[in-house]
């Protein structure tokens, strides 16, 4: 790997993935790793976010080097330190990805980085944001759909602004019916059965419970394909065209338009009839 010295901007990103919030390292986890990777922990005090990006510039700019903040993504990204939390990895190798796309970088589903043939400027990633937002503008796609396709999601492929397009779906529909559920679990309990939650039609009719049925196998298969990258390791560098990643956002905006539609036909706390 090139030790060439990384851009502010890229180390901001960088630092932003490493120490988000909810995904990130911890306060413990930052300071070990830092300390692991020979470089100075200059500001402990501050968020784990400004702290990781001071330690960052000051060890850059001493040593005009990258080398050692590599070391550092390799170790925090040693798939063998999640085995306790192995829902923690793949979020944060998700957001890591995002940042280290602007360097041609990647870590892949074994913590390896590698050359990555993803965009590796700003200019690029917001050209093909713009490009896929003004396509699916033009076909009609709805607001909480188009609110996906930021540069930052699709730094390294159209997969990742699907993939965030495809959680605010099953986001609108707990809500909507006060569940806190994922997944197939989330919709059986809102849609199916002789007395769902909600309904996306009055349910008189075979054929609007027909329809019904249909809705929730619809979502269902949806979830089933993205909502766990880590079970489909394959799919998490899935090269989408652009064409794949635009059909799919317009059966998302389906999906959200039939949801803002549907109405609560059932208290949740009252027990569906199967």
């Amino acid at each position: 790997m090139v030790s060439r010295p990384f851009t502010q901007e890229q180390l901001q990103a960088l630092a932003d993935a490493l120490g988000d919030t909810s995904e990130g390292l911890t306060g413990s986890e930052i300071g070990h790793l830092l300390q692991s990777a020979k470089m100075a922990d200059v500001d402990p005090g501050l968020t784990k976010r400004h702290r990781l990006y001071n330690a960052f510039v000051h060890h850059q700019n001493r040593t005009q080097d990258r080398r050692n903040i590599l070391a550092f993504v390799r170790k925090a990204m040693k798939p063998a330190s999640y085995v306790r939390e192995p829902d923690r990895f793949e979020p944060m190798r998700l957001n890591v990805n995002r940042a280290l796309a602007f360097a041609g970088m990647q870590v892949d589903a074994g913590g390896l980085l590698s050359r990555s043939s993803a965009a590796s400027t700003l200019s690029e990633a917001e050209r093909k944001a713009r490009d896929l937002r003004e396509d699916l503008h033009s076909r009609g796609v709805h607001q909480d759909v188009l609110r996906f396709c930021r540069a930052e999601l699709i730094a390294d492929n159209y997969f990742h602004a699907v993939l965030e397009a495809v959680k605010s779906v099953a986001d609108k529909l707990r809500h909507k019916c006060s569940l806190t559920s994922d997944g197939a679990a989330l919709v059986d309990a809102a849609l199916s059965g002789s007395d769902p939650i909600l309904a996306i039609n009055s349910l008189q009719t075979k054929s609007e419970q027909d329809e019904q049925k249909g809705f929730a196998n619809l979502l269902k298969g949806t979830f089933g394909m993205f909502r766990n990258p880590t079970a489909h390791e394959a799919r998490v560098n899935w090269a989408m065209k652009k064409e794949d990643a635009e059909d799919l956002m317009s059966l998302l905006s389906l999906m959200h338009r039939r949801l803002d539609a549907a109405r609560v036909v059932r208290d949740q706390s009252r027990p569906t009839q199967l």
